[in-house]
Protein backbone atom coordinates (compact mmCIF):
# COMPACT_ATOMS: atom_id res chain seq x y z
CA UNK A 1 0.00 0.00 0.00
CA UNK A 2 1.20 3.44 -0.80
CA UNK A 3 2.53 5.49 2.37
CA UNK A 4 -0.21 8.24 3.37
CA UNK A 5 0.19 12.19 2.32
CA UNK A 6 0.94 13.44 5.88
CA UNK A 7 -1.92 15.77 7.29
CA UNK A 8 -1.19 16.53 11.25
CA UNK A 9 2.05 17.52 13.40
CA UNK A 10 1.97 16.52 17.04
CA UNK A 11 4.58 18.12 19.36
CA UNK A 12 5.17 17.40 22.88
CA UNK A 13 7.04 18.71 25.56
CA UNK A 14 6.91 16.90 28.93
CA UNK A 15 9.37 15.83 32.30
CA UNK A 16 11.43 13.59 30.51
CA UNK A 17 10.82 9.99 31.95
CA UNK A 18 11.13 6.11 30.59
CA UNK A 19 8.31 5.41 28.89
CA UNK A 20 7.00 8.44 26.49
CA UNK A 21 8.25 6.64 23.30
CA UNK A 22 6.74 3.94 23.89
CA UNK A 23 3.27 5.66 25.40
CA UNK A 24 2.95 7.50 22.27
CA UNK A 25 3.75 5.68 19.52
CA UNK A 26 1.71 2.79 20.52
CA UNK A 27 -1.62 5.21 21.36
CA UNK A 28 -0.69 6.17 17.84
CA UNK A 29 -0.43 2.57 16.18
CA UNK A 30 -4.17 1.63 18.40
CA UNK A 31 -5.55 4.28 16.86
CA UNK A 32 -4.95 3.43 13.75
CA UNK A 33 -2.57 6.91 12.53
CA UNK A 34 0.57 6.44 10.04
CA UNK A 35 3.71 8.04 11.51
CA UNK A 36 5.19 9.62 8.79
CA UNK A 37 8.06 11.13 10.56
CA UNK A 38 9.36 10.86 14.55
CA UNK A 39 11.72 13.06 16.08
CA UNK A 40 12.90 13.02 19.95
CA UNK A 41 15.12 14.89 22.46
CA UNK A 42 15.79 14.42 25.93
CA UNK A 43 18.07 17.35 27.42
CA UNK A 44 19.82 15.78 29.88
CA UNK A 45 20.34 19.33 31.50
CA UNK A 46 16.62 20.26 32.02
CA UNK A 47 15.19 17.08 32.26
CA UNK A 48 13.06 17.76 29.64
CA UNK A 49 11.72 15.68 26.68
CA UNK A 50 11.16 16.78 22.95
CA UNK A 51 9.03 15.35 21.05
CA UNK A 52 7.87 15.76 16.94
CA UNK A 53 5.76 13.38 15.18
CA UNK A 54 4.14 13.82 11.34
CA UNK A 55 1.35 11.95 11.43
CA UNK A 56 -1.55 10.96 8.46
CA UNK A 57 -4.74 11.10 10.58
CA UNK A 58 -7.56 9.13 8.86
CA UNK A 59 -10.46 11.12 7.24
CA UNK A 60 -11.32 14.75 9.64
CA UNK A 61 -10.64 12.24 13.26
CA UNK A 62 -8.48 14.50 14.25
CA UNK A 63 -10.86 15.93 17.15
CA UNK A 64 -11.80 12.52 18.34
CA UNK A 65 -8.20 12.34 18.71
CA UNK A 66 -7.01 14.61 20.50
CA UNK A 67 -9.84 14.65 23.04
CA UNK A 68 -8.31 10.71 23.42
CA UNK A 69 -4.48 11.49 23.32
CA UNK A 70 -5.23 14.08 26.14
CA UNK A 71 -5.69 11.19 28.75
CA UNK A 72 -1.85 10.32 27.70
CA UNK A 73 -0.94 13.66 28.39
CA UNK A 74 -2.29 14.25 31.17
CA UNK A 75 -0.26 11.07 32.41
CA UNK A 76 2.65 12.16 31.71
CA UNK A 77 2.34 16.30 32.32
CA UNK A 78 2.55 17.10 28.93
CA UNK A 79 2.68 20.41 27.52
CA UNK A 80 1.14 19.58 23.42
CA UNK A 81 -0.25 20.39 20.23
CA UNK A 82 -1.66 18.49 17.30
CA UNK A 83 -1.58 20.77 14.30
CA UNK A 84 -3.71 20.27 10.87
CA UNK A 85 -0.95 20.91 8.14
CA UNK A 86 -3.53 21.39 6.01
CA UNK A 87 -4.76 24.60 7.32
CA UNK A 88 -1.74 27.34 7.34
CA UNK A 89 -1.51 29.75 10.15
CA UNK A 90 -1.72 33.74 9.24
CA UNK A 91 1.38 35.62 9.38
CA UNK A 92 1.37 39.12 10.42
CA UNK A 93 4.58 41.32 9.13
CA UNK A 94 5.98 43.92 10.61
CA UNK A 95 8.37 46.75 9.16
CA UNK A 96 9.39 49.98 9.13
CA UNK A 97 11.95 50.96 5.82
CA UNK A 98 14.10 48.69 5.22
CA UNK A 99 12.18 46.12 2.54
CA UNK A 100 14.95 43.62 2.15
CA UNK A 101 13.23 40.70 4.54
CA UNK A 102 9.88 41.61 3.49
CA UNK A 103 10.18 41.34 -0.02
CA UNK A 104 12.20 38.09 0.38
CA UNK A 105 9.13 36.47 2.73
CA UNK A 106 6.73 37.71 0.35
CA UNK A 107 8.04 36.39 -2.73
CA UNK A 108 8.52 33.33 -0.90
CA UNK A 109 5.16 33.18 0.21
CA UNK A 110 3.62 34.28 -3.17
CA UNK A 111 5.86 31.45 -4.44
CA UNK A 112 3.84 28.61 -2.82
CA UNK A 113 7.80 28.09 -1.00
CA UNK A 114 6.35 29.38 2.60
CA UNK A 115 3.56 27.55 4.03
CA UNK A 116 1.76 30.76 5.76
CA UNK A 117 -0.77 32.71 4.73
CA UNK A 118 0.32 36.12 4.85
CA UNK A 119 -2.95 38.00 6.35
CA UNK A 120 -1.07 41.79 6.21
CA UNK A 121 1.89 43.91 6.68
CA UNK A 122 1.63 46.47 9.32
CA UNK A 123 4.50 49.61 8.66
CA UNK A 124 5.07 52.98 11.75
CA UNK A 125 6.26 54.47 8.41
CA UNK A 126 4.31 54.14 4.59
CA UNK A 127 7.16 53.68 2.58
CA UNK A 128 7.13 50.05 1.74
CA UNK A 129 3.48 49.73 1.16
CA UNK A 130 4.04 49.35 -2.67
CA UNK A 131 5.33 45.87 -1.50
CA UNK A 132 2.88 44.66 0.02
CA UNK A 133 0.10 45.99 -2.92
CA UNK A 134 2.04 44.56 -5.47
CA UNK A 135 1.49 40.82 -3.74
CA UNK A 136 -2.28 42.04 -2.92
CA UNK A 137 -1.47 42.04 0.69
CA UNK A 138 -3.66 44.41 2.83
CA UNK A 139 -0.82 47.42 4.56
CA UNK A 140 -1.93 48.79 7.39
CA UNK A 141 -0.21 52.09 8.36
CA UNK A 142 0.41 52.20 12.40
CA UNK A 143 2.61 55.45 12.72
CA UNK A 144 4.82 55.62 16.53
CA UNK A 145 6.52 58.41 18.48
CA UNK A 146 7.14 57.84 21.82
CA UNK A 147 4.37 59.70 23.30
CA UNK A 148 2.32 57.18 21.32
CA UNK A 149 3.83 54.46 21.80
CA UNK A 150 1.15 52.77 23.89
CA UNK A 151 -1.57 53.61 21.79
CA UNK A 152 0.08 52.27 18.70
CA UNK A 153 0.94 49.12 20.58
CA UNK A 154 -3.25 48.54 21.17
CA UNK A 155 -3.77 49.41 17.58
CA UNK A 156 -1.62 46.99 17.16
CA UNK A 157 -2.74 44.10 19.38
CA UNK A 158 -6.15 44.94 18.04
CA UNK A 159 -5.07 44.33 14.47
CA UNK A 160 -3.49 41.30 15.31
CA UNK A 161 -6.87 39.91 17.30
CA UNK A 162 -9.14 41.29 13.95
CA UNK A 163 -6.85 39.24 11.14
CA UNK A 164 -6.72 36.18 13.81
CA UNK A 165 -2.82 36.03 13.39
CA UNK A 166 -1.09 33.42 14.39
CA UNK A 167 2.82 34.67 14.25
CA UNK A 168 3.95 38.14 14.43
CA UNK A 169 7.13 38.36 12.34
CA UNK A 170 9.43 41.71 12.68
CA UNK A 171 11.07 41.78 9.32
CA UNK A 172 13.69 44.53 10.51
CA UNK A 173 10.67 46.16 12.46
CA UNK A 174 12.83 49.17 13.93
CA UNK A 175 11.05 49.47 17.57
CA UNK A 176 11.41 48.23 20.23
CA UNK A 177 8.37 46.06 22.00
CA UNK A 178 7.09 46.95 25.55
CA UNK A 179 6.79 44.23 28.01
CA UNK A 180 3.27 43.67 28.01
CA UNK A 181 3.71 43.52 23.93
CA UNK A 182 6.16 40.94 24.96
CA UNK A 183 4.03 39.08 27.02
CA UNK A 184 1.28 39.25 25.05
CA UNK A 185 3.03 37.48 21.71
CA UNK A 186 4.82 35.19 23.51
CA UNK A 187 6.30 31.92 21.57
CA UNK A 188 4.58 33.82 18.83
CA UNK A 189 6.97 36.68 17.97
CA UNK A 190 10.28 36.65 15.63
CA UNK A 191 12.97 38.65 15.00
CA UNK A 192 15.77 38.99 13.11
CA UNK A 193 19.16 41.25 13.57
CA UNK A 194 22.52 41.37 12.89
CA UNK A 195 24.77 39.24 15.05
CA UNK A 196 27.05 41.90 15.89
CA UNK A 197 25.49 42.31 19.08
CA UNK A 198 26.73 43.38 21.65
CA UNK A 199 29.25 44.52 20.63
CA UNK A 200 27.68 46.85 18.24
CA UNK A 201 24.81 48.37 19.16
CA UNK A 202 23.05 51.56 17.76
CA UNK A 203 23.24 52.68 14.51
CA UNK A 204 25.04 51.52 11.52
CA UNK A 205 26.42 48.58 13.06
CA UNK A 206 28.12 47.25 9.77
CA UNK A 207 29.97 50.68 9.28
CA UNK A 208 31.23 49.98 12.97
CA UNK A 209 31.92 46.68 12.63
CA UNK A 210 33.91 47.47 9.37
CA UNK A 211 35.87 50.22 11.28
CA UNK A 212 37.36 47.11 13.50
CA UNK A 213 37.94 44.70 10.48
CA UNK A 214 35.78 42.21 11.71
CA UNK A 215 36.10 38.60 9.70
CA UNK A 216 32.73 37.23 10.32
CA UNK A 217 29.04 38.61 9.56
CA UNK A 218 26.15 37.14 9.99
CA UNK A 219 22.39 37.46 11.43
CA UNK A 220 19.87 35.85 14.14
CA UNK A 221 16.68 34.77 14.28
CA UNK A 222 15.10 34.56 17.55
CA UNK A 223 11.46 34.58 19.48
CA UNK A 224 10.76 37.91 21.63
CA UNK A 225 11.16 38.62 24.93
CA UNK A 226 11.37 41.25 27.49
CA UNK A 227 14.98 40.66 27.19
CA UNK A 228 16.10 43.05 24.70
CA UNK A 229 17.12 40.80 21.04
CA UNK A 230 18.35 37.62 24.47
CA UNK A 231 14.95 35.78 23.35
CA UNK A 232 15.46 31.58 22.36
CA UNK A 233 17.33 31.95 19.35
CA UNK A 234 15.64 29.94 16.57
CA UNK A 235 18.41 30.17 13.40
CA UNK A 236 21.44 31.78 13.09
CA UNK A 237 23.78 31.82 9.74
CA UNK A 238 27.73 33.51 9.44
CA UNK A 239 29.64 34.68 5.86
CA UNK A 240 33.26 35.49 5.87
CA UNK A 241 34.30 38.79 4.85
CA UNK A 242 37.69 40.12 4.31
CA UNK A 243 39.77 43.35 4.32
CA UNK A 244 38.57 43.99 0.62
CA UNK A 245 34.89 44.76 1.62
CA UNK A 246 33.78 47.80 2.04
CA UNK A 247 31.14 49.11 4.71
CA UNK A 248 28.35 49.07 1.92
CA UNK A 249 29.40 45.64 0.66
CA UNK A 250 29.04 44.42 4.34
CA UNK A 251 25.50 45.70 4.60
CA UNK A 252 24.52 43.84 1.48
CA UNK A 253 26.00 40.44 2.79
CA UNK A 254 24.43 40.87 6.00
CA UNK A 255 20.80 41.89 4.40
CA UNK A 256 21.17 38.40 2.19
CA UNK A 257 21.97 36.66 5.66
CA UNK A 258 19.36 38.22 7.26
CA UNK A 259 16.74 37.44 4.46
CA UNK A 260 17.80 33.39 4.33
CA UNK A 261 17.84 33.01 8.64
CA UNK A 262 14.24 34.93 8.94
CA UNK A 263 12.77 33.00 6.30
CA UNK A 264 14.32 29.54 8.19
CA UNK A 265 13.27 30.72 10.97
CA UNK A 266 9.62 31.73 9.71
CA UNK A 267 8.93 27.90 8.10
CA UNK A 268 10.62 25.80 10.80
CA UNK A 269 8.10 27.59 13.46
CA UNK A 270 4.77 26.99 11.15
CA UNK A 271 6.04 23.77 10.62
CA UNK A 272 6.11 22.79 14.72
CA UNK A 273 9.88 21.90 14.64
CA UNK A 274 10.75 24.76 16.91
CA UNK A 275 10.41 23.47 20.52
CA UNK A 276 11.23 26.49 23.51
CA UNK A 277 13.58 24.59 26.11
CA UNK A 278 13.43 27.47 28.69
CA UNK A 279 16.31 30.23 27.50
CA UNK A 280 16.73 28.13 24.39
CA UNK A 281 15.12 26.13 21.54
CA UNK A 282 15.42 22.44 20.03
CA UNK A 283 14.91 22.79 16.52
CA UNK A 284 13.79 19.07 14.64
CA UNK A 285 15.09 20.26 10.90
Amino acid sequence: MPVPSPTHVLTITCPDIVGLVAAVSGFLSGEGVFINESAQYGDPETQTFFMRVVLSVPGDGDGALGVRFAEVARRFAMRWTLHDLRRRPRVLICVTKAGHCLNDLLHRWHSGLLPIEVAGVMGNHDSLRHLADWHNVPFHHLPVTAATKADQERALLDLIRTLDVELVVLARYMQILSPTLCQALSGRCINIHHSFLPGFKGARPYHQAHARGVKLIGATAHYVTTDLDEGPIIEQAVERVDHTHTAEELVTIGRDIETVVLARAVQWHVERRVLINHHKTVVFR
